[in-house]
């Protein structure tokens, strides 16, 4: 039986009874473009996740697939769509807004989305659907916590794996709408309502801070250091605290209406 043992920038190996044995990284390569060429002949689509599990012992893990279905992308300079891969949906969707997509198909939804966390390709390429399609202004609702400013830097700036197709996949004029952490003190949010940044939050918030394209963003920058110097951050969540409702009935109406937004 064969089981995963290491993995390298060129090869990945495995450990069997008789010893071991070494599968490049160019023959994953090469039967991924084998799934790939079948796929686009019977026009059908699978996910990362599918072509993971249907060889596990091959591929050793799920970031082996991930890694080389990204070089296939970006080595043919084609969106991974194209290649009929997909990411496994998270997104979430709800509403009254309706578009047509290229070929004819009529989609139902509404300008209010959730990648769930960390966005998947789908979400990201709706959203920008959404602003080229609809000329409407995207706005983000994120926790005031170093990560949530890293999915919305995401949505804005691209993430790193994904990097050749940024051009497609984010929304140059993105708003954060909140939670920003000068509002925790603004509404004077409880103490209790907050959580103390771990030293890894810590270490991300700086990390953050120090990209070139924050100099491009002097407000962003400026929530980021209030954020530090509290060394707290919140969930959206935190809001109940003032009233249940006070999210819905009083924050974002009152931020849409008055501009507040950065």
């Amino acid at each position: 039986m064969l089981v995963p043992r290491a993995e390298t920038s060129d090869q990945v190996a495995f450990q069997d009874v008789y010893g071991s044995c070494w599968i490049g990284r160019k023959a994953l390569m090469l039967k991924i473009l084998s799934v790939i060429y079948k796929m686009v002949q019977n026009n059908t689509y699978a996910t990362k996740r599918d072509i993971y599990y249907s060889d596990t012992l091959l591929f050793g893990s799920q970031s082996v697939v991930d890694n080389i279905v990204n070089d296939i992308s970006c080595m043919l300079k084609i969106p991974r769509r194209s290649l009929h891969i997909l990411s496994t949906t998270k997104g979430c969707i709800a509403g009254n807004l309706s578009y047509t997509e290229e070929d004819g198909i009529k989609v139902n939804c509404t300008c209010s989305a959730t990648g769930k966390g960390v966005p998947d390709l789908n979400t990201r390429l709706l959203v920008r659907k959404l602003w080229d399609t609809c000329h409407i202004p995207i706005f983000t609702l994120m926790d005031a916590d170093p990560h949530g400013i890293e999915i919305m830097c995401i949505y804005k700036y691209g993430s790193v794996s994904m990097s050749f197709e940024a051009h497609h996949l984010t929304v140059p004029a993105i708003r954060w709408l909140g939670l920003l952490p000068s509002d925790i003190e603004r509404l004077n949010i409880r103490k209790d309502a907050l959580i103390p940044l771990t030293k890894q939050d810590q270490n991300k918030l700086a990390s953050m801070q120090k990209r070139p394209y924050m100099a491009c963003q002097p407000m962003w920058k400026k929530e980021m250091e209030i954020m530090a110097a509290s060394k707290m951050k919140a969930e959206i969540q935190a809001l109940t605290s003032l009233s249940s409702d006070y999210l819905s009935r009083v924050y974002l109406p009152s931020k849409l209406q008055f501009g507040g937004w950065i």
